[in-house]
């Protein structure tokens, strides 16, 4: 009977996960995989959340609302998602992987979670408030109810952790450095994906120097060279760089300080601003959802675009400094897979660096939407986190097997 291994990513109002079969054989290696379904439980704490599962072969299992008292936490959501994998599957999965988001100076991979490392990844919350407390949350709920299940974090920051100290220290009394203010730089399972991708698919582009926007809600930006990152526009924490749905990007800290003393803010009420006021729902004052912009006649909608697709196209350019130049882009996730008018917008900005591209190839959203002429290649690849984390969870459980079976 093949073994079940699941991924789950907990955010701030969504509950998302991924179910894999592994195949019974006595030796498996990470491209055994094979994803059977998944889904999300989105709206959590609202009175329109949902529940939708789907297969591998993307058929529905699941698509329903769900009652208020289902999903009015993220606990709830939980238990309603346990239930449901309880009742679909005929014994529990062997490990669990998790996002986790913050991974803090100490954790340059990812790791079986003990004690000692739960507390650790719990005192970095501070660094992200809106994620880090709700990733960890269905660690505890598991470790609860099912001790035996080996659980693994894989952290957004461990991608950027070997870059270069030039690349990750601010200008502040360097002690501060030491006690763990520097630029950590996130979604970095996402860049970990692309890069295996162009590793396989794509070798030579995989030397080169390549610009990967990971363009979504949340949204960032990174060097990669020769398959390692090299310098990325998050910083500290997930509100710097690159403007984002509901978090500014890069912001002198003068308007921090002009928050407190001039409208006497507290640090509640400051952090809610740059989490969930700002970016582009803040500039445009009707939403962060870039389609729901693109879509408006509003004069505010329209600079909140022009906003994200400059500073957005300045930052990638600055990208190029360490490397001097850059081989290719690769646009992912979801703003970055799905709008071709954003990609030509930002686009737009760098035709000056020779970045050329094919509109008709953009309109379909091809892998390679560059022209043959083009001094950069332009590239739209998917990005699959889930798969980083399944593959990361299931080396995991092996070394574990392995060491088992060593000392028995």
């Amino acid at each position: 009977m093949s073994e079940k291994l699941i991924v789950i990513n907990a955010g701030s109002s969504s509950l998302k996960f991924n179910v894999y079969q592994i195949p019974d054989a006595e030796t498996v290696d990470v491209n055994d995989l094979s994803y059977l379904y998944g889904g999300q439980v989105s709206g959590i704490g609202t009175d329109i959340a949902h529940f939708k599962v789907k297969g591998a072969l993307g058929q529905i299992l699941e698509d329903r609302s769900t009652s208020f008292d289902e999903t009015k936490d993220l606990q709830a959501a939980q238990e309603l998602l346990a239930n449901w994998l309880t009742f679909r599957m005929d014994k529990p999965a062997i490990a669990v992987g998790h996002r986790i988001v913050h991974g803090g100076s100490d954790m340059d991979d990812s790791a079986v979670i003990d004690d000692q490392l739960l507390t650790y990844l719990d005192d970095l919350a501070p660094l992200a408030p809106l994620h880090q407390h709700n990733n960890l949350a269905p660690v505890r709920v598991i470790r609860k109810h099912w001790p035996q299940i080996l659980q693994i974090a894989c952290v957004d920051t461990a991608f950027h952790c070997h870059q270069d100290p030039l690349y990750n220290h601010y200008a502040l009394p360097l002690r501060y450095y030491d006690q763990g203010v520097r630029r950590y730089g996130f979604h970095g399972l996402s860049y970990q994906y692309i890069s295996d991708y162009l590793e396989q698919h794509l070798p030579e582009l995989h030397q080169g120097r390549v610009i990967v926007a990971h363009l979504g809600s949340g949204s960032s930006a990174c060097m990669i060279q020769n398959g390692k990152s090299v310098v990325s526009t998050m910083g500290f924490t997930a509100l710097d760089g690159l403007p984002m749905s509901t978090r500014p990007g890069r912001l002198d800290a003068g308007v921090v300080l002009w928050w407190m003393q001039q409208r006497q803010k507290n640090a509640d009420e400051i952090q809610d601003l740059l989490y969930n006021q700002s970016g582009m729902k803040g500039l445009s004052g009707i939403s962060g959802d870039m389609r729901t912009l693109l879509a408006s006649e509003d004069p505010n909608a329209k600079l909140a675009v022009d906003y994200y697709c400059f500073r957005t196209a300045e930052s990638l350019a600055g990208l190029c400094v360490p490397t001097q130049g850059m081989d290719g882009i690769v646009f992912t996730a979801g703003v970055g897979e799905h709008s071709p008018e954003i990609r030509a917008r930002i686009c737009q900005h760098l035709e000056w660096l020779g970045v050329k591209l094919d509109p008709e190839l953009n309109a379909q959203s091809a892998q390679k939407i560059s022209t043959e002429d083009s001094a950069v290649s332009v590239w739209v690849i998917p990005t699959n986190e889930e798969l980083v984390i399944a593959r990361e969870a299931l080396q995991h459980y092996c070394a574990s097997k392995a060491k088992g079976a060593s000392e028995s």
